[in-house]
């Protein structure tokens, strides 16, 4: 099994964030999203994943070493391809042309879920799916009574379904999408100016190729500050309930209450505060007579006599007294 993974978009509604580092890399719960997401899809594969191939910008030779030490950590090797032009889905997926083989996932790295299932592989393909209130500004899937996807829809306007495609999806045979996505560029089949995924899936449905949507518990979308936030709190209940050790050995904390969950990273340091819930804090973080609730603080941040909630703090970044709700991008420093 292999696991494609685009991510090479810029990250703008990310922004102060996603200045420095790419969205993916943003951590939840003291791991970066992508990392978070690989090591959930290797989770339901029920087989072993040999390929982890991420499909990036031009994002630096550090952040291509922790990719591949993220495929290494889920025992995959990783390849790091390029997407150069923002071109659209289907033209990201086929910049990994090479890794385009066998049984595979294709997952968008600004998504995390929680699903208590294992993927069917003896299907062509899954869709992965989501019941949404408002469908209309996602893909959403049609079926029939057989529980098969008919028809692929885009941003529909008007109800046809609540079902979004959140952005992960299994294929049987690599090859077979290959070929349907360079059918695409080579007769220049856009959809809306780009070459987009959901015209492929809808020609290999025309050709008879069945796909079956595939349930998750829950969708947690990383695209913006407000929606990573709450996808921290999300997440940090999840690992609760699996009950996953939150706190750092290395951690020091003096007459401080943490109220759980909470994820402390290694030798992070918290003095008189209290933390929680639903706070990740970085490695060698700093956190002194301060309150923190719903947030998430970066490597080597430093929060000092600042009551803090619904908030981002960025690596090496330095807040003190701010109240409530911040957005504070990479070795930034704030003090009021």
């Amino acid at each position: 099994m292999k696991i494609i993974v685009p991510m090479a978009g810029m990250g703008k509604r990310m922004r102060p964030h996603t200045l420095t580092v790419p969205k993916p890399l943003i951590p939840i719960a003291g791991k970066p999203i992508v990392q978070r997401l690989v090591e959930d899809i290797a989770k339901v594969c029920g087989e072993p994943v040999d390929e982890v191939a991420f499909i990036i910008g031009r994002f630096g030779a550090e952040v291509e070493k922790s990719l591949v030490k993220i495929a290494e950590s889920v025992g995959a090797t990783g390849t790091i391809v390029y997407q150069d032009e923002p071109l659209g889905t289907a033209h990201a997926i086929l910049c990994a042309r090479e890794s385009l083989t066998g049984p595979l996932v294709v997952a968008f790295a600004d998504t995390l879920f929680k699903a208590d299932f294992t993927l069917d592989s003896s299907v062509p393909g899954t869709i992965w799916v989501q019941q949404v209130e408002d469908p209309r500004p996602f893909g959403v899937v049609k079926l029939n009574e057989a529980g098969q996807i008919t028809e692929f829809v885009e941003k529909p306007q008007e109800f046809v379904s609540d079902l979004a495609i959140i952005g992960i999806y299994y294929f049987q045979d690599g090859e077979y999408l290959r070929r349907e996505l360079q059918y695409l560029l080579d007769n220049d089949i856009k959809d809306k100016g780009e070459y987009q995924l959901t015209n492929a899936l809808e020609n290999m449905k025309n050709q008879g190729t069945v796909f079956v949507p595939g349930r998750v518990t829950e969708w947690l979308d990383c695209g913006n500050k407000d929606a990573t936030v709450f996808t921290n709190q999300r997440y940090l209940e999840y690992l609760k309930e699996r009950g996953e050790a939150l706190v750092a050995e290395s951690a020091v904390i003096t007459n401080s209450v943490l109220l759980p969950p909470v994820y402390v990273g290694e030798n992070a340091v918290i003095t008189d505060s209290v933390v929680g819930p639903h706070v990740s804090l970085g490695a060698h973080a700093n956190v002194r007579d301060s309150r923190l609730s719903n947030s998430i603080v970066q490597q080597s941040a430093t929060v000092l006599n600042a009551v803090i909630t619904n908030s981002m703090i960025g690596n090496f970044a330095t807040v003190t007294g701010t109240p409530d709700d911040l957005s504070l991008g990479d070795y930034n420093q704030l003090r009021v």
